[in-house]
Formats: C-alpha cells, structure tokens, sequence
C-alpha cells in the first residue's frame, strides 16, 4: 500500500506518467469495438423487459419443494407461451408471465395452482397493465433525456462546451455498453436497472468532472508558457488523478460485486441481479470513459482551436531548438527543460552584492543640482 501511495504522489507531482493522449487512437479503437459488440447485441437479441414495461403478471407462491424448471413447465403450459421462474430465499417461487390481461391472470393461476397441487388462494398475483408499463417506460426515457441535457447545461457553464460534449459523449459509451451487455446476459430489464443505469451516470460524471477540473486549473493562462501544449496538460490532469479513480472505483466494485455474485448469483434474489448488473458495468465502463475517452477527446477539440495551434508550434519549435526528442513523454521533457535556465559553465560568475562603479571625472559639473541632463 506504500508503494501504491508513493505512486500515486509522483503522479500527482508529474514525475511518472503514462501518456493515454498520445494513445488515444488506440482507446478510441477498443472503445468503438465494444460498443458496435453492444449495439449488435442489443440489435440481434433484444432486451428482455419486465413486466413493468410491457404488462403481465407475477405469481408467488408458497414455499414448495417444486423446483424452477417444473414450475417453468407448468407456467409456460398454461400461459402458452414463455415464463420466467426465480426461486426465492424462502424456498417459495416467483413466476413472472409478460402481455397477459386480468381474466387471463385468474385462469392461469388457477390452472398453475390445480398442477403444483397448491391451493389457489395461497398464490398471491401481482397485476400490471400494458398502458401502465408504456407510462413508466416513456417516463424512464424522459428522465433520461432530461438528465443528459442538463448535464450538459451544467458542464457548459462550470467548464466549457468541449468539456461537456466530451461528457455527454462518455455517458453515451457507458449507457450503450451497459443496455448491450444487458442484451447479451439475457437479465430482465425492470425498473430496478433504470435506477442502476442513473446511479452509474452520476458516478461516471464524478469521475469525469475530477480530471475536468484539474485540467481547467492546470490549463489557466496556458497560453503565456512555451513549455507545454493542451493535450501535455490534459495527460498530467489523467495522471494526477488517476489513483484517485481507481481507488475510488475498485472500492465501489467490490460491494456491487457482492451483490452480483453472492446476492444475485447464489442467493437468487430477482431485484438484486437487476441492480447489481447495471452498477457494476456501468461503474468499470465510467472509470475507463473518464480516463480513456472524455480527456483525450477534450484535448482533441482543444487542439482545433487557432491558439492551441499556435501554441503547439511555438512549443515544438522550443522542443526542436533546445534538442528535446519529441517522441519522449512530457513528464520527461519537462525534467530536461528544469535545465534551461541553469548558468553554462564557462559563464562569467554573477556579482553578489553591491557593485563599486567608477565616479565620473565631469558628473555634475556647471550644474548644481549634481544630476547630467
């Protein structure tokens, strides 16, 4: 843990550092990559809604030595098409049937009540109308909306309009991903994810707004300086802040872990998958959007700007004249500049202290107040 602290202060003071800005290229391939595997995901598989989207009913039963897959059979028989079926921690059943309306409900427990041998009245039925779940599903995109453009407002005003498309940008790789990967694991989509999705996009964003702010700290009166250019600050602001967000991230998986692989895995409880799924992709897509695609990307909008341009040529013509190699790190190049100013060798040494000039044989002479004109 020492050695990860010590790191984590020379990146800070700009000693080590990796260069993701000059690698961008690359991150921009994996990230594009990933997210065409998402959309073809979600394009051949689809989303597997809950209810509360599309209506339908949920069925609980008592606790019951049946085991899933006969209640599956049962269900899927008597609805006539498919069930989803989770058994519960206390041994009962939960079995879901999607696009049934209320008399259909009623005979389908009765018939799946008549094959478990249950009593029908010790089956508890949830309903859910179709017009209900398209209300809560257009609301869920509303509210998605409306967070995307106020967040944007807010980066716009606090940083720069590059900043927040470079955010919006992020958010949209992250919630892409997440609904792909959705998609391609088959996990219900109930209103348990939306709060999974919302809840990643706040974390992304805190990661995101960290580096922003250290770059906009580190990038004020940039211009009056020959030492570095945008996109050499935009890399120390990552790496300054880097252990912070992988600290902060890992520390934030291991709960949502737990809850992925222990609460949804082996103990089976339905809402925690829901949850757990969309918070902890959606944690691990935010922390490498942050640091992999939204400062590299505001660097690259920065860049097109005639006074970050002049800049770079006034720094790599100040590189090129002081022999610095251009293909080296900055953190690098700024320890060899530290030399610019130092005194050559064979310079005359600097006079400490007072100096003793000779007087001049006609200072003030024909004049009284002393002083030549």
């Amino acid at each position: 843990m020492s050695k990860l602290g010590n790191l984590g202060a020379r990146l800070h003071r700009g000693e080590v550092g990796y260069d993701f800005v000059r690698n961008r290229k690359l991150w921009y391939g994996i990230s594009i990559l990933i997210t065409i595997t998402a959309i073809v995901g979600l394009t051949v598989r689809g989303l597997n809604m809950g209810i509360e989207f599309q209506g339908g009913a949920v069925f609980t039963t008592p606790k019951t030595s049946v085991s899933s897959s006969e209640a599956e059979e049962v269900a899927e028989r008597a609805a006539g098409h498919d069930a989803i079926v989770q058994g519960l921690g206390t041994g009962a059943l939960r079995i879901q049937i999607s696009n049934i309306d209320t008399a259909q409900a009623s005979e389908i427990k009765t018939e799946i009540a008549k094959d478990l041998g249950m009593n029908a009245e010790a089956i508890s039925a949830d309903l859910v109308g179709p017009s209900w779940g398209d209300q809560i599903a257009t609301k869920a995109w509303q509210g998605l909306a409306i967070f995307m453009v106020l967040v944007v407002i807010y980066l716009a005003i606090a940083f720069e309009w590059r900043m927040a498309i470079a955010a919006l940008v992020a958010l949209i790789h992250d919630i892409t991903i997440t609904v792909g990967i959705y998609a391609l694991v088959g996990f219900e989509v109930t209103p348990g994810t939306v709060i999974g999705l919302l809840t990643i996009l706040g974390y992304s964003l805190y990661d995101t707004v960290v580096v922003f702010d250290s770059l906009k700290e580190q990038t004020r009166d940039i211009t009056k300086q020959t030492r570095w250019t945008y996109s050499d600050i935009a890399n120390r602001s990552i790496n300054s802040t880097l252990v912070r967000s992988v600290n902060t991230t890992v520390v934030a998986l291991l709960p949502v872990g737990g809850l992925l692989f222990i609460g949804g895995g082996v103990l089976g409880a339905g809402m925690l998958n829901d949850i757990s799924l969309s918070l902890f992709v959606g944690l691990a897509a935010g922390a490498y959007s942050s640091i992999f695609i939204a400062t590299p990307l505001v660097a690259d909008l920065k860049e097109l700007e005639p006074q970050m341009k002049a800049l770079r040529k006034r720094v790599l013509a100040k590189r090129a004249q002081g022999g610095a190699d251009q293909n080296e790190a900055p953190e690098t190049r700024v320890e060899e500049e530290s030399y610019d100013d130092e005194v050559p060798e064979d310079a005359t040494p600097a006079v400490v202290g007072p100096r003793n000039q000779p007087a001049s044989r006609n200072r003030g002479r024909g004049r009284p107040s002393g002083k030549r004109r």
